[in-house]
């Protein structure tokens, strides 16, 4: 029965756990000192000298006070709730003291202590200590071997820096505390401010996801600005970066670029997939935008929080000298941008407004006396032309140039533009003045406009990859018709029970056929009698290979004969490759037929990369492959959108569409086998390294030539596996479902493809539903907003789920299957729980499909391992909640009965 519970409003008296750390009312100092220069002196004085609203308490068994202030021999004799500890004692005290915090019911530290993993094993072991009193209490903790945590506008300084940070709109994230106290001191020289300034250190538990989604809901944050050493955690990063990176901008520097070579691998993939060019491919998956230098860094967090994103590479130059445009356009194409072509209607209006000397051409010159006048008439004109993605306006200051008024007259296109426009003012004191009128009106300015290109080309690729994060594929992501997950899985298990690691090319193409990938025609042969069978039954000409559970490149040792026309160039194939081979390498051959290589080579691959798992390649295949090294990297499981976009960074992609009266490629049909084959990488996780090399591809045809699989050690075990970064689709939760009117209806997880199908089931409900669901009468055009609704579809089933129930055809008879109900289940981040959502048409309510999706989201977070499931449902939705107390929530009713809510809420065990 509903009860009203005055713990109702304590399930979210804290929205979020960070906000202990970030926000927190009162502050304990353990290891606050009066000595001169210690780190314990330097914390105290910083939060006692930039008052955050609350009380710091000093914990010193040592000393009855510090700077003055009342000190505590332990966090249990502090008088107050504390909501942060800030922790500067030696490492091999700090165990402890996490144990003592929790027990005082602390839910927030900073480890500034150092000594930990970095300086050994001992020093790991009392991390896992940290971390395990840390989980016995559900404490959160920063650190340790960090600097610690700023909020400028609130005034909170628990780090030992020298100083506390200007407030600004941009959040810095560190984990070199060293680079954190020289950003800082930059900042002061440049004005720079920001909304958060955290070194995160050695990540014991608040890693980089965390602190994503922390800021992420911060409304004092625009950008969140990232150095990074490691990734960590990448699931959690993937995850966290991916749903933020949408509404706000995410800029990261990597350090390690041109670190050691990945260790060697067996597959050419594995050859071919370094680390950092894998965590390029990470970044781009999540509309990360990664940049080299420091002031990349800071002008990204600048020009993506003042102007528009641009959509494409096509950049509009306006100067009034020629050299600068030229510079520009150096800079510009030598990232891969372009320069935006003029439409004749453009250059019509610039014949009408301008010199009829001008350049004719982008870049605009406008020539060297150009008027402001003339700047802002050619600027209009240049944004309006539809080719044109961006614009630059550079000014050098020549004898009539007027940079104020210039300035002064491009003011109002600052922000009212749906293009980026950033501006290169050169020169010292005579453009000071219009550097910052355009600077205070949005329009974001550069000494040099080679640096103002590279900041579009950033601009423009980040555009690029947020594109493709909610893009509607246009082919179905996973088409389960042809594919048989379970003869894979026996061929690997099989494989797994044999000596060695390498699967045979024959096992391999098996593998490849399970998961619906075209192979050629193999046969094994264990003598040169059966190889000539074989050669028979296929027809010449054929290929022999060597067939080998040890020996994984085969061209090394001689073993493949290529072109054989009869049975007497087969037996001569097979004795050359056998005396080739030592005995312990040689378990026959393979036979297969002479394929017309009249196409194009390709590879496709995955092997495993440390921080990230499996890792996906594609490009330009053959014997040279490592030679020509074009190649591109994603991570599993793709989309066909995904598939594609993997395709475009290659430099054969071109030659793929048709070159020279080549036909082109099915370019769908490749994308649909990519995806395919990123299925089979992300759900067999023995699989170390796998290639499909070449993969022979022209106008009618797509068909593996050789394979490759190398797994696992058999004696690793599963929870040991590096599994991928993104959760593939669950399979495990699809099924089908009988009504108690005996129609069937599947329930399967949501699609990024079943987009349009969702615009129909909007169309299908009610007012009344729709407010029930949402509690505001939301406008058809605004729910079926693509922005809206390939969000809700492109999910990370790693923290959300949603199920839909299709059935195979509406009342009309249309076969098309049809969405009739969804269910969605949403993890709160830093919480151990999620909320829950329902909503079902009109037209099949009653017959218990709201009910079945509810119990199979219950089961779901069963299955995850969360703690409750709550909902938010308005008082007057007694039919919902009546499906909550048939599944067992409690119906909890607010204190305030003007509040038009009630909670569901859900114990799991």
């Amino acid at each position: 029965m509903p009860t009203s519970d005055p713990s109702y409003n304590l399930l979210s008296a804290r929205s979020q756990p960070l906000d202990a750390i970030f926000s927190p009312t009162n502050v304990a100092v353990i290891g606050a000192s009066e000595q001169a220069g210690s780190v314990g002196r330097t914390l105290l004085w910083n939060l006692i000298s930039n008052p955050f609203g609350g009380t710091v308490f000093p914990v010193n068994p040592k000393r009855d006070s510090v700077l003055g202030i009342r000190a505590y021999d332990s966090i249990a004799d502090v008088p107050e709730q504390v909501d942060l500890a800030v922790i500067a004692t030696p490492a091999f005290t700090v165990p402890g003291i996490i144990k003592e915090c929790g027990e005082a019911g602390v839910p927030g530290a900073i480890v500034i202590s150092a000594g930990f993993r970095e300086v050994g094993e001992e020093g790991a072991a009392l991390e896992q200590d940290i971390a395990r009193h840390a989980a016995d209490y559900n404490m959160r903790i920063v650190g340790p071997n960090c600097l610690g945590v700023m909020r400028p506008k609130t005034g909170l300084n628990a780090t030992f820096a020298g100083a506390m940070a200007n407030e600004g709109n941009v959040a810095f994230v560190s984990q070199s505390g060293a680079l954190l106290t020289s950003i800082l001191d930059w900042s002061f020289s440049e004005n720079v401010g920001f909304s958060a300034f955290v070194s995160i250190g050695s990540m014991l538990d608040v890693d980089w996801g965390d602190i994503i989604y922390y800021l992420g809901d911060d409304p004092a944050t625009k950008s969140i600005v990232l150095y990074m050493e490691s990734i960590g955690n990448a699931r959690s990063f993937i995850s966290a970066a991916r749903d933020v990176a949408q509404s706000k901008p995410i800029i990261v520097i990597k350090a390690g670029r041109t670190g050691a070579a990945a260790e060697a691998a067996a597959s050419h993939t594995g050859t071919l997939a370094g680390s950092d060019a894998v965590l390029d491919a990470a970044f781009r998956r999540t509309g990360v935008l990664r940049v080299n230098d420091i002031n990349d860094l800071f002008y990204m967090a600048e020009v993506l929080s003042k102007q528009p994103r641009p959509e494409g590479p096509n950049l509009s130059i306006v100067t009034n000298a020629g050299g600068p445009g030229v510079l520009a356009t150096d800079a510009l194409i030598g990232g891969g941008g372009t320069l935006a072509p003029i439409s004749d209607d453009t250059t019509k209006a610039l014949d009408e407004r301008l010199p009829a000397a001008w350049s004719g051409s982008n870049p605009i010159d406008i020539l060297g006396d150009a008027s402001p006048q003339r700047y802002a008439d050619a600027l209009e004109i240049a944004a309006d032309d539809e080719n044109s993605d961006g614009l630059l306006v550079v000014l050098t200051p020549q004898a009539m140039t007027e940079p104020t008024k210039t300035a002064e007259l491009l003011r109002p296109y600052a922000r009212d533009n749906d293009k980026p426009i950033l501006a290169s003012w050169m020169g010292g004191d005579a453009v000071r003045r219009g550097v910052n009128i355009l600077n205070q009106a949005g329009l974001p300015t550069f000494a040099y406009p080679d640096t103002a290109a590279r900041v579009f080309n950033n601009m423009w690729r980040y555009s690029y990859n947020l594109r493709a994060l909610y893009e509607t594929p246009r082919l179905p992501t996973d088409d389960a018709e042809g594919l048989d997950r379970d003869a894979a899985t026996a061929l690997v298990e099989e494989a797994d029970a044999q000596p060695g690691t390498i699967m045979t090319e024959y096992a391999s193409k098996k593998l490849l056929d399970a998961y619906n990938i075209p192979t050629v025609e193999t046969h094994v042969a264990t003598d040169a009698d059966a190889a000539v069978e074989a050669a028979e039954a296929i027809g010449y000409p054929v290929v022999v290979k060597l067939h080998s559970t040890t020996i994984t490149h085969k061209t090394d040792v001689g073993g493949v004969k290529l072109n054989l026309h009869s049975a007497d160039a087969v037996r001569s194939a097979f004795a050359d490759i056998e005396d080739a081979v030592s005995e312990d390498g040689f378990d026959g051959v393979t036979v297969q037929d002479m394929v017309d290589t009249d196409g194009y080579e390709l590879i496709i691959g995955s092997s495993v990369d440390a921080q990230l798992g499996p890792v996906l390649l594609f490009g330009t295949g053959g014997s040279l492959v490592e030679v020509f090294e074009d190649r591109a990297l994603g991570l599993p499981p793709l989309n066909t959108t995904l598939a594609r976009r993997m395709m475009e960074q290659t430099r054969i992609y071109e030659a793929l569409q048709g070159v020279r009266g080549r036909d082109a490629v099915d370019l769908d049909a490749l994308a649909s086998l990519m995806v395919r084959f990123s299925q089979l990488v992300a759900e067999q996780p023995r699989i170390k390294e796998i290639d499909i090399n070449p993969l022979l591809a022209d106008g009618d045809r797509l068909v593996a030539l050789d394979a490759r699989v190398v797994l696992h050690p058999s004696d690793t075990p599963d929870e040991a596996l590096p599994h991928p970064a993104i959760r593939p689709y669950p399979h495990q939760y699809e099924d089908t479902w009988t009504t108690e009117e005996g129609r069937e209806v599947r329930i399967r997880p949501i699609r990024p493809e079943d987009e349009p199908n969702l615009v129909d089931f909007h169309k299908a409900l009610s007012e009344r539903s729709v407010y029930l669901r949402y509690a505001s009468l939301m406008k058809l055009d605004q729910r079926v907003a693509h922005e809206r609704l390939s969000r809700l579809c492109f999910i990370d089933y790693d923290r959300e789920m949603a199920l839909v129930a299709e059935r195979p055809s509406d009342m009309d008879g249309d076969d098309t299957p049809k969405i009739v109900g969804i269910g969605r289940l949403t993890q709160r981040p830093g919480h151990n729980e999620a909320e829950f959502g329902m909503l079902v048409i009109d037209t099949v309510q009653r017959e218990g499909i709201g009910t079945e999706l509810l119990r199979r989201l219950v089961q779901i977070g069963e299955d995850e391992g969360l703690d409750r499931i709550t909902a938010d449902i308005l008082k007057q939705n007694r039919a919902m909640q009546r499906v909550c107390e048939k599944l067992g929530f409690e119906i909890i009713y607010p204190q305030d009965h003007a509040d038009e809510m009630v909670k569901a809420v859900l114990e799991l065990e």
